[in-house]
């Protein structure tokens, strides 16, 4: 959450949907585990796609969602003790830089002990 910008952070299990650690979106602004449950949709989708590409050698490292007023990052773990989960992003677009916020998620992902 000191990521400039920053609504709301979850660390998420594509597999279910649930959501295993959440901070921000309070206020009513937005339900991490709404978002969670969604985000792991698209999560899946992307993978899926990439299975049908034969995309073998590539790994997602982020998925971009712009909306007018959020930015929403997700980013798939890639540390081995970390497969099957994703982090997830909500960012006030005024208030945020991209490519800032881009990196210190990279940074939260090295040093995120599972």
């Amino acid at each position: 959450m000191t990521i400039d910008g920053a609504i709301g952070v979850a660390l998420v299990d594509y597999s279910s949907g649930m959501a295993l650690g959440t901070l921000g979106g309070e206020g009513g602004e937005l339900n991490l585990d709404v978002a969670a449950a969604g985000n792991t949709d698209v999560v899946r989708a992307k993978m899926r796609t990439m299975e049908l590409l034969k995309l073998h050698d590539n790994e997602i490292e982020d998925i971009l969602i712009t909306l007018t007023g959020q930015y929403h990052l997700i980013r798939p773990l890639t540390k081995q003790n970390g497969r099957g989960l994703f982090l997830y992003l909500a960012l006030a677009r005024s208030r945020s830089n991209l490519a800032m916020s881009r990196h210190q998620l990279r940074l939260l992902e090295a040093a995120l002990e599972i």
